[in-house]
């Protein structure tokens, strides 16, 4: 008996360390699949599971009244006939594990305020308008484990039904714009489109660019990029804050060795910082420079003549 009972204890506890092991790489019958789209510098991600019809009925009543938003993800409590996706319960909106949502800065979702983060993504089909669901647990097993405390954001849309049927489950965007795009699940014949709008572009944008400044604080141009970008944004303390950095980068790189490059790049920050004469000395210097490098092109040398008389006559 004692031996018995050792061998269930070891036997409970090798279940119990399988079950906590990363799922071993083997071949699924639901495929895992992923799609990005970036909206101005916002990346959204969905990763998913890709089911197929295979025959079966995929949405629709299930037989017998389910109160609550219970999931019927488990398909081997599903009777005979049942649709694969009931209407009015929690779904996956996939296979395998829940639908992983991304989005790395603060979005809209159908007008709704949605933070950057990762999230779990459910939906609740019916016979009028869907909800999505986003949840903040974002490494659910299917919608088995789904809490609606952790829920973020609910959101409804309207299911559209379409004449051809898609075999494989997928997500996609379209109409992508300059702050917007519509995500959509795709799946026999429904299509569940939502809109994913960018809060505030610029913010994101500025946000991004002084991560992309500190990767390396040596590097004049990246200065010279994200000031010009505030300075058209109309943030004129942030771009001249950044084009005096930039300034005084570049100068230690012409204190070191004088070349086409730095010499151009000097003049386009000093007439950025509206010091019109000295600009005009280090594009001038530059033509020197660069008609002594056999590297600097002839038509290098012309654009910035050209740019030089440009300066001489007010224009820029």
């Amino acid at each position: 008996m004692k031996r018995n009972l050792i061998f269930l204890l070891l036997f409970a506890v090798s279940a119990v360390a399988v079950s906590a092991q990363v799922r071993p790489p083997l071949p699924r019958p639901s495929s895992k699949a992923a799609v990005m789209q970036t909206i101005a510098t916002t990346d959204v991600s969905i990763a998913y599971s890709r089911p197929a019809v295979k025959g079966r009925k995929v949405f629709g009543d299930w037989p017998t009244k389910v109160e609550g938003e219970a999931t019927l993800d488990d398909g081997r409590a599903r009777p005979e006939g049942a649709p694969l996706v009931p209407n009015d319960h929690i779904w996956r909106a996939g296979a395998n594990e829940a639908t992983l949502f991304t989005v790395d800065s603060d979005v809209l979702i159908n007008g709704q305020e949605l933070k950057a983060g990762k999230y779990s993504l459910h939906m609740i089909p019916t016979k009028g308008d869907w909800t999505i669901i986003f949840n903040s647990d974002d490494g659910q097993w299917g919608s088995f484990s789904y809490n609606k405390a952790k829920d973020v954001l609910r959101v409804t849309t309207k299911a559209e039904w379409v004449a051809d049927s898609k075999e494989f489950l997928m997500f996609g965007f379209e109409n992508v714009g300059e702050k917007s795009a519509t995500a959509y699940l795709r799946w026999e014949k429904v299509k569940v489109p939502f809109t994913v709008e960018v809060k505030d572009v610029v913010g994101a944008t500025m946000t991004k660019l002084k991560a992309y400044i500190a990767g390396d604080t040596t590097d004049a141009q990246r200065l010279v990029n994200a000031a010009g970008y505030a300075k058209a944004n109309k943030l004129a303390d942030q771009a001249t804050a950044w084009f005096n950095e930039a300034l005084k980068v570049n100068d230690a790189s012409v204190a070191k060795k004088e070349t086409f490059g730095n010499l151009q790049r000097k003049a386009t920050i000093l007439l950025n910082l509206n010091r019109g004469p000295e600009a005009l000395t280090a594009a001038e210097r530059a033509v020197v420079v660069g008609k002594a490098d056999s590297t600097v092109t002839k038509a290098q040398i012309d654009a910035l003549e050209k740019r030089i008389a440009d300066i001489k006559a007010g224009k820029q």
